[in-house]
């Protein structure tokens, strides 16, 4: 599915849109050039669960759990980190299996999702198919191309 946000409050309504359709387990792959407005759109998907709290990127601390909502989620951030070494290091494998909802930002350093999914410690065949991805392309200043699949559909 593919849709266009004309500005900002649109990426983060569309994010809202995730948050009421979430259930527990769901992995979101966010990928998206430096200002494209992942931030934007887990903001609005933190309000779809119900979330009040601040939102905010976590670049420096890899990964922001949120609580007080319909769901946990846990936001991550793989931007400083290169290599499966450095993300194995880091723990993430742990949130591929959440017990919530996990959006990571720059899932592209995730090479092979199939795989990482069923290698993290609870895995089970079921849970592959909560994978989603979420493209955010720049279009202009203000637009944005929103391209959503659900890989396990």
């Amino acid at each position: 599915m593919e849709l266009i946000s004309h500005t900002p409050a649109e990426t983060e309504a569309l994010g809202g849109h995730f948050g009421r359709q979430a259930r527990s387990g769901w992995v979101i792959a966010l990928t998206g050039d430096l200002g494209a407005g992942k931030t934007q759109f887990v903001k609005g998907l933190a309000r779809g669960l119900g979330i009040a709290g601040r939102v905010h990127s976590p670049t420096f601390t890899l990964v922001n759990e949120y609580g007080g909502g319909r769901l946990k989620l846990f936001h991550l951030d793989l931007y400083r980190l290169e290599t499966r070494e450095q993300m194995l290091s880091a723990g993430i494998e742990e949130f591929l299996q959440p017990d919530g909802v996990c959006v990571i930002e720059w899932a592209e350093r995730i090479a092979d999702w199939q795989l990482a999914i069923r290698a993290a410690p609870k895995a089970s065949p079921r849970r592959v198919g909560d994978l989603k991805t979420v493209r955010i392309e720049i279009l202009s200043e203000a637009e944005r191309k929103i391209i959503y699949d659900d890989i396990g559909a």
